[in-house]
């Protein structure tokens, strides 16, 4: 074993190949173990219960309990940091998976097929820092399991009060789907300027991610193309693979640079913001792992635009916001269900 502590997974899939394939990956990386492996939701619950392991895997659709029921269960319960490892990518199912966010699950990974085989060790290696980085997350009691955002007013933007914004750009990583939904979700559907958004997320699920939110927000949501005019009253988010950058008025897809780890790229949104958008830009910072849009964030403050931080007690995990925080680039630093607000009191501000 090596000097880091011993990481203790608990393996949920109805799949006997899908937990043997996970099991594999993990075993190649001497500071995970294996603990358990659960073939159901309901045998997910007593394991977890039992073993206390650092970090679950769950799949989504399974006999007797589903994923999504055993997430709830598990975070009212016995809180363990869970990652879900899904093969729905695609459709309604796709949409549970995102639901297993708001239930407290802190990511989604798409589960290795044996297809996969070619290309399994960059798999591995993605599936193996995941586990890493999400077993040291604190995670926290939800007693009500699964939970729907709260309806709350949306922001009111007077249209009577010239608009000097012209651009929200947002970065964000684990825990980013749910702080996005709690801030877009708060948005009017005439929200006058667009927002582009760099979240990463495994290969597959943009899709999914786009619908999840589109269904929850009042304004649109919407998967980014390339070259496409930037409207009011959309989102628009940069696609996996892809950097996104703000030129023109338009985005624009960038291929991302040799060994670059968060693809998209919260700092190269952020630095084109700055750069063309200068003082009409607004930059948010949201949860996520590493430092990634930092120094893009303090692009946008030295601009003379205008950012904002989500604070530690709110984020999954406290690692971008606090880097920008760090180095000064963050203006305000707030809870993430006041950041609407604020966007509300910048765009009306002269």
């Amino acid at each position: 074993m090596g000097s880091e502590a011993v990481i203790r997974v608990v393996i949920c899939d109805d799949s006997l190949v899908a937990r043997e394939m996970l099991a594999q990956i993990l075993a190649t990386d001497d500071n995970i173990e294996v603990v358990g492996q659960a073939s159901d939701g309901r045998e997910a619950v007593d394991m977890v219960a039992r073993l206390k392991p650092d970090l679950v895997t769950m799949d989504i659709h399974m006999p007797k309990m589903d994923g999504l029921e055993a997430i709830e269960h598990i975070m009212a319960y016995t809180p363990t940091p869970i990652l879900v490892v899904s093969s729905s990518v695609h459709g309604e199912g796709m949409g549970r998976a995102f639901d297993a966010l708001t239930a407290g699950a802190l990511e989604v990974l798409k589960k290795p097929e044996p297809r996969d085989w070619a290309d399994l060790e960059r798999i591995g290696r993605e599936i193996i820092r995941k586990v890493k980085v999400l077993s040291r997350v604190r995670v926290i009691t939800h007693i009500r399991g699964r939970r729907r955002p709260v309806p709350v007013a949306p922001v009111q933007v007077s249209a009577a009060r010239p608009m000097r914004r012209s651009i929200v750009a947002v970065g964000s990583s684990t825990g980013g789907p749910t702080a996005l939904l709690a801030v877009l979700g708060r948005l009017p559907a005439e929200f006058p300027v667009p927002v582009v958004i760099a979240q990463h997320i495994a290969d597959g699920f943009i899709p999914g991610l786009v619908g999840w939110l589109d269904a929850g927000c009042r304004i649109t949501v919407k998967a980014s193309e390339d070259g496409e005019e930037l409207h009011p009253g959309v989102a628009y988010l940069a696609p996996t693979g892809r950097n996104i950058v703000v030129e023109g008025g338009a985005a624009r897809f960038v291929a991302p640079q040799s060994g670059q780890l968060y693809i998209p790229s919260a700092d190269t949104l952020l630095l084109s913001v700055a750069r063309e958008c200068r003082d009409r830009a607004i930059g948010v910072l949201l949860t996520g792992m590493g430092a990634d849009g930092a120094l893009g964030l303090k692009a946008v403050r030295d601009a003379g635009g205008s950012t904002i931080a989500q604070d530690e007690a709110t984020s999954t995990v406290f690692g971008m916001p606090k880097a920008a925080i760090d180095m000064g680039a963050a203006q305000k630093v707030l809870p993430v269900h006041e950041i609407a607000e604020e966007l509300e009191r910048l765009l009306v501000s002269v």
